[in-house]
């Protein structure tokens, strides 16, 4: 069964809430490119990394805008 977040169209800009902490300890990422992947930048320690669609629809918490950082 798919999850709260399934086929949730994801905007640059927004912060996602995931369910794990980053090992800096932040669970928030920003969206910074969509597509079948998607880009996120940490906003603890700025890391960039690319997630797949799925992987990130089931591993996120909350998407909010980037203006309630």
């Amino acid at each position: 069964m798919p999850g709260k977040f399934y086929r949730y169209q994801y905007k640059e800009g927004e912060i996602v809430t995931f369910k794990k902490k980053h090992p800096c300890g932040n669970t928030d990422w920003q969206v910074m490119g969509t597509g079948s992947d998607i880009r996120l930048k940490c906003c603890g320690c700025g890391r960039v990394m690319s997630m797949g669609r799925e992987t990130l629809e089931k591993a996120t918490v909350s998407v909010r805008p980037s203006d309630q950082v």
